[in-house]
């Protein structure tokens, strides 16, 4: 994975944690920290499953809105936004 790539996915996975789900808390942390884990490998590939779970559209609404987060972000110099 090229360091594009990785930057790419780090902030997706940022993006995707500030979609909430019903319950309130993200879609990672719901599907892959509801039970504990023995080791970091096993947080990692329940991490990965998780990822991997994600439905495309969900992907496609965070990096569609990510660019109105932004400014948002950059308007409050990078302080607390809402994002409605």
């Amino acid at each position: 994975m090229t360091d594009q790539e990785v930057g790419g996915r780090e902030l997706l996975v940022h993006q995707l944690k500030l979609e909430k789900s019903r319950a309130g808390s993200s879609i990672l942390e719901n599907e892959a920290c509801s039970k504990p884990h023995q080791s970091i490998e096993a947080l990692e590939k329940s991490l990965v499953k998780a990822w991997n779970a994600i439905p495309q559209e969900v992907i496609d609404r965070a990096v569609d809105d990510f660019p109105k987060r932004l400014k948002k972000c950059i308007d409050a110099q990078g302080g607390h936004f809402e994002n409605k």
